[in-house]
């Protein structure tokens, strides 16, 4: 994975996608034991499901549609973060890539969660 600050793109999509390509790459050069294939595996499968699920909400049938995938990609971000949370105290990374990731993932967490908020009060689920 390259160390150079990436210009984050303001579209939530591709940075979703840009983020699942940095875990990828995360996952593809660090060098692990098989004990901890299922780890992560696990990253893998939460990390990439964010921006999975935030374009599949982007097609949805209805503001509720909408909301049931951003309720699922705010808990992938969340697991996310715990996955690499657990890589970082339990594995010797480089704890600069590491802490990026888990920054990153935190960050989509907190714009999904803004976005949930603000459909939830468009349709009127929660008062202004």
């Amino acid at each position: 994975m390259d160390n150079k600050e990436i210009q984050k793109p303001f579209d939530l999509k591709k940075r979703c996608y840009f983020f699942s390509v940095q875990l990828v790459e995360f996952v593809k050069t660090t060098k692990y034991e098989r004990i901890y294939f299922s780890m992560f595996d696990q990253l893998l499968r939460c990390g990439t499901s964010v921006g999975a699920n935030v374009v599949e909400g982007g097609g949805g049938s209805s503001v509720k549609d909408v909301i049931n995938f951003y309720h699922i990609a705010l808990k992938s971000a969340n697991e996310t973060k715990y996955w690499l949370c657990l890589i970082r105290d339990s594995l010797e990374t480089e704890l600069e890539i590491t802490n990026k990731l888990i920054q990153e993932a935190d960050e989509l967490s907190k714009i999904i969660a803004s976005s949930l908020i603000k459909m939830k009060k468009n349709i009127g689920v929660i008062k202004n």
